[in-house]
């Protein structure tokens, strides 16, 4: 029997919540002092607003960054200094070990985990073992990161585990037969298989942790102009409607306060106690993409990434390719 029986509905809840809202919004109301949270990439963008969004909402917040000291003066700017900041590069693994090694021996428990950090459409490089960036970067890294923290994230019920997908998901599957990329690399199709790990890897972290009071989203944040956007040629971003001639942003675009608003609303909406293993977007469970809707490319959720079946099989290889699994 297929696990998708088993899970939370992958349609609407009803969320007061929308495209416009942002972190500030989503947080009314809500008290998180004596709560803990880890967001990787804290330090630029999306990542930047949530962790003001956490912080102000009363959280203690620790930003793992591969530039540990252009992430501390970045926050110190912010007017937020007393946000924790440590070294962890996600595309080796020996850093994730180190950093999770550190965070535990510290004995606090961990309330919530924002998987934010991410390459996009990166020349092909690789990193580790021979491994893909882009898979290695932004799924792997953090399926190691979240089952090395596991002791903390279980030391306390209700914890909540955020894994930023996007509508990348849809440009590809899974590709089991050559996740590598060992032949025809392709920056986008690797970008989008690793947006659909993000997704697949809630879906089984939600199946493995929930009798453990752990619940896993999944969120596509929107599109927003950050970092992110780094190894794209102005040339490519015009061309996909993205930017105008003379550089302005597409209108369809969100601000990063607007773009942060779905992480922080899944790791924190009361609407969500006791549900989990559903991508998000615009601060409220996704459907699924309606293949005949114009809107079916940016909009809603595709089957290749909320599929049980291929979410175990890839929690399988990556605990095979890391050698990490706390299940």
């Amino acid at each position: 029997m297929s696990t998708n029986s088993l899970r939370t509905p992958q349609r609407h809840l009803g969320s007061p919540f929308g495209a416009r809202s942002t972190a500030k919004d989503v947080l009314a109301g809500i008290d998180l002092a004596g709560k803990t949270a880890i967001v990787t990439g804290g330090y630029s963008g999306l990542g930047l607003e949530a962790v003001r969004a956490l912080h102000d909402g009363g959280a203690a917040v620790v930003v793992p960054a591969r530039r540990p000291e252009v992430a501390a003066e970045t926050l110190s700017e912010a007017g937020l200094d007393d946000v924790e900041v440590a070294s962890l590069d996600l595309a080796d693994q020996g850093s994730v070990q180190a950093f999770a090694e550190s965070f535990l021996g510290s004995g606090r428990s961990l309330d919530i985990l924002i998987n934010n950090a991410a390459v996009m459409a990166c020349p092909e490089t690789r990193v580790g073992p021979g491994w893909e960036a882009q898979f290695a970067t932004n799924h792997l890294g953090h399926y190691a990161l979240t089952n090395r923290l596991w002791p903390a994230l279980i030391a306390k019920p209700g914890a909540r585990v955020v894994a930023l997908s996007s509508t990348g998901h849809k440009l590809s599957p899974i590709r089991f037969e050559d996740p590598q990329f060992s032949t025809g690399y392709d920056k986008w199709k690797a970008y989008g298989q690793a947006k659909t790990a993000n997704a697949l890897f809630a879906i089984e972290l939600d199946r493995l942790g929930a009798d453990h009071g752990v619940r896993a989203f999944a969120v596509h944040p929107g599109g927003i102009m950050t970092e992110l956007q780094r190894h794209l040629p102005v040339e490519e971003m015009r061309a996909a409607g993205w930017i105008n001639e003379q550089g302005k942003v597409n209108e369809i675009f969100k601000s990063p306060a607007q773009g942060a608003a779905t992480s922080v609303w899944a790791a924190t909406s009361p609407l969500l106690e006791g549900l989990g293993g559903v991508y998000c977007e615009d601060c409220d469970v996704a459907e699924p993409t309606d293949l005949d809707s114009p809107t079916a490319r940016y909009a809603g959720v595709d089957a290749h990434a909320i599929d049980a079946d291929a979410a175990q099989r890839l929690w399988q290889l990556s605990a095979e390719l890391t050698g990490v699994n706390a299940f």
